[in-house]
């Protein structure tokens, strides 16, 4: 099976990510450095390959949500457009949990354990737009809520658990480096770019859990394996990665060098 403008390698590297596919929707792994739509970039994106899952005579899937570049792990598409409506919903009515793990340092954030609800606003410098902590009675204040839970310290980094119940661009990394705890290999957030001797090879945050309503009833949960370089980079760092998590056999995903 052939999908328009795609190559073989491009339908089988598609594929490959699949976690889940029914007649309603479909759960990815994003690798990081796969971009989810299109950008500045002039490559293929996450967007682009969901041509390889459109049936004859349809639409192609659409993504439901995004997750940053560098960003790897669960990324929602909608088969049809009732669906891709009944998740949007869900989205929008704080519906469906997101879980994701980050390494972020120096050491843990304190407490432990914790929640921060701090707004945040949209900066813009020339084409590139960050986003900012604000006051609540800033007039483009976006409301933000992140939870925080430390799974693993060491004297250089931590790894912990976030659940953003909010999903405002970038918030993610915002809030940590509120916190003085940035995520490693954030560079525009000021996250380490070298812990324990190594480089942190990219935004080392990974969409780790989801769980979400269903277009057909009761809920779906998805997880995508840890991937090879956060695995490596908490090895270095004596950080045990969470019992029983799906951890992604080396080598990890890698896109067509076309895509």
């Amino acid at each position: 099976m052939t999908a328009p403008g795609l190559s073989a390698d491009e339908i089988a590297f598609a594929r490959s990510l699949v976690l889940f596919e029914d007649d309603s929707l479909i759960a990815l792994d994003k690798p990081p450095g796969l971009s989810s739509q299109g950008g500045r970039i002039q490559a293929r994106t996450l967007d682009d390959l969901l041509t390889a899952f459109a049936r004859p005579g349809g639409q192609r899937p659409r993504l439901v949500h995004r997750l940053d570049r560098d960003t790897s792990g669960v990324i929602l598409a909608a088969r049809t457009k009732p669906a891709a409506a009944f998740l949007g919903k869900a989205l929008m009515g704080r519906r469906v949990a997101k879980t994701y793990l980050a390494i972020v340092a120096p050491g843990a954030p304190e407490p432990p354990v914790g929640r921060l609800r701090r707004p945040l606003r949209r900066v813009s410098q020339g084409r590139e737009v960050h986003m900012t902590i604000c006051e609540d009675g800033d007039p483009d204040a976006e409301t933000a809520d992140t939870g925080w839970r430390t799974l693993a310290r060491g004297p250089e980094a931590a790894l912990v658990e976030l659940r953003p119940h909010t999903g405002r661009m970038h918030q993610l990394r915002v809030h940590m480096a509120s916190l003085g705890r940035p995520i490693a290999g954030d560079a525009r957030y000021g996250g380490a770019l070298v812990l324990a001797g190594a480089p942190a090879p990219r935004l080392l945050l990974h969409a780790w859990r989801l769980r979400v309503p269903t277009p057909g009833g009761g809920e779906a949960a998805f997880e995508a394996p840890i991937p090879v370089d956060l695995q490596a980079l908490a090895a270095r760092l004596d950080l045990d990665l969470p019992a029983g998590a799906a951890l992604r056999p080396n080598p990890s995903h890698a896109a067509p060098a076309h895509a």
